[in-house]
């Protein structure tokens, strides 16, 4: 008796041995598993740009197909207005941002304290000049209202444009940064309401003009080649370029899309689909 209970012990102990060990075989599958899944999701990068919807996110969207071929995705998101974009990159929300010039860049890195370095040069859009409650530039009558953007570079850009056109003087045409303080001279009494750039387009027929940026006249169904009363030459300094936040130049996906916007293929894009309203800058 005593011996067949021994046994019955014996053969207990066995088949619990049996299974913890299955257990174990299980788990170390299911760990195997989770790593494989791992090392394939590690293949894919992903690469945040904050854009302004029109052109550069539309641009951008072009470069999705050419950056996840290398491994890249590519996520776009689309911001209006001219601040968030900076400081989301600043703090690291975004990865860069494509949105806006040079001497726009410079300002807002000195006013704000940021560290943004511009990584590649795109596109320009000409800023121009629009009809309102006033259809040309030689009816405009004295005491007119002009809508101008409210932000320093672009408010100084549209300062001397307007001058360009023999309607103000100013007392620096070399001051990017000019406000209708630095008028000496408006012969035509001209009244300026600054505002922010976004919202132009939508008072243009409460003012007798605006002055817009193109992103916002594209965004509005206007053509700055065919719309604008006048328009800046296409030897404008206000290239637009890609920004990252100061340390990530190298970045390895920052440099495949600087290599993706800069190809035969998005300079034709660009071409074809604005007519001159958007032009390369490569």
């Amino acid at each position: 008796m005593k011996k067949k209970l021994l046994a019955l012990l014996l053969g207990l102990t066995l088949c619990l041995s049996l299974a913890a060990c299955g257990g174990s075989t299980d788990d170390t599958a299911a760990d195997d598993t989770a790593d494989t899944s791992g090392d394939d999701a590690a293949e894919t990068v992903t690469l945040t740009v904050a854009a302004s919807p029109t052109p550069h996110a539309v641009i951008l969207e072009q470069c999705v197909p050419i950056l996840a071929e290398q491994g890249i995705d590519l996520v776009i998101n689309e911001y209006s207005d001219y601040v968030v974009p900076n400081t989301a990159v600043e703090d690291g929300d975004e990865d860069a941002n494509y949105f806006q010039h040079i001497p726009y860049l410079e300002e807002f890195n000195e006013t704000r304290g940021t560290h943004l370095v511009d990584v590649a040069s795109v596109h320009i859009e000409p800023m121009g000049v629009y009809a309102g409650k006033t259809a040309s530039l030689e009816e405009l009558a004295d005491g007119a209202v002009i809508a101008i953007p409210n932000d320093a570079t672009n408010e100084g850009r549209a300062l001397l444009l307007l001058e360009a056109q023999g309607l103000i003087t100013l007392d620096d045409s070399s001051n990017l940064t000019a406000t209708p303080n630095n008028i000496v001279d408006n012969p035509k009494n001209l009244e300026f309401q600054e505002l922010e750039a976004a919202t132009i387009p939508s008072v243009l027929a409460d003012v007798d003009l605006a002055v817009i940026n193109s992103n916002y006249a594209l965004g509005a169904g206007l053509n700055p080649t065919t719309d604008a009363l006048a328009i800046e030459s296409s030897d404008s300094p206000y290239v637009n370029v890609l920004v990252v936040k100061e340390g990530n130049e190298d970045n390895e996906a920052v440099q495949a899309l600087v290599e993706a916007l800069h190809s035969d293929a998005i300079r034709d894009f660009i071409t074809e689909e604005f007519d001159g309203a958007v032009v390369p800058a490569f």
